[in-house]
């Protein structure tokens, strides 16, 4: 069997054995992974990735082998409608621009099913890739700044700051100037006077 997300058949068996194991205690495949994650070392993420990765591989032998009277199987996906994946990218969007983060949208969307996060998480990034033209627009509909937006409104602010901060200066500059001037003009009706005198 060749690795999946890098691990090797004998990591396969390990890990079919502990959730098979853990189903019988009657642990969560969410606690599961996080736990089998802390003992091997792995992220979370990986390991949840990999066991869906595994169950989907049932056209190898050696998958089947491994998988044999386990009674694990990955469940039939059913596909989000158009209106679903509308209504999820809303929500990811609306919190991204709050400040969260894509991965704690997807988190907090999904109350902390696995494999929900997961597919929202595949379904947010296959739409960035295929159809940024959806988000833009639902941006839009939501009142949220695209980031092509954000990126001119920026590029103005920054404009703007150097524009007030250039005729701050500018204006500083002129009073001395004005002031230098004034002292000048001075300096020259008094040297004008004192010729006069001289002259006279």
């Amino acid at each position: 069997m060749n690795k999946i997300n890098g691990y090797t058949e004998e990591e396969a068996k390990t890990l079919v054995h502990y959730i098979c194991e853990g189903k019988d205690r009657g642990q969560t495949l969410s606690g599961m992974f996080e736990s089998y994650a802390k003992k091997t070392g792995r992220a979370k993420g990986s390991v949840r990735n990999y066991y869906y990765a595994l169950l989907r591989s049932s056209g190898d032998e050696r998958v089947k082998g491994l998988l044999k009277n386990t009674g694990l199987k990955a469940e039939k996906i059913v596909q989000f409608s158009e209106k679903e994946t509308d209504e999820m990218l809303r929500a990811i969007l609306t919190q991204k621009s709050k400040g969260i983060s894509v991965r704690r949208a997807v988190l907090n969307l999904s109350k902390g099913d696995d494999k929900l996060m997961l597919r929202y998480q595949n379904k947010y990034r296959n739409v960035l890739t295929k159809q940024p033209e959806r988000l833009e627009r639902l941006m839009r509909e939501c009142g949220i700044e695209s980031s092509a937006d954000e990126a001119r409104k920026k590029l103005e602010d920054e404009i703007n700051g150097l524009y007030d901060r250039l005729a701050s200066s500018l204006k500083e500059e002129n009073k001395k100037l004005t002031a230098l001037i004034k002292k000048l003009t001075d300096e020259n009706a008094l040297l004008r006077l004192q010729v006069k005198n001289l002259q006279s």
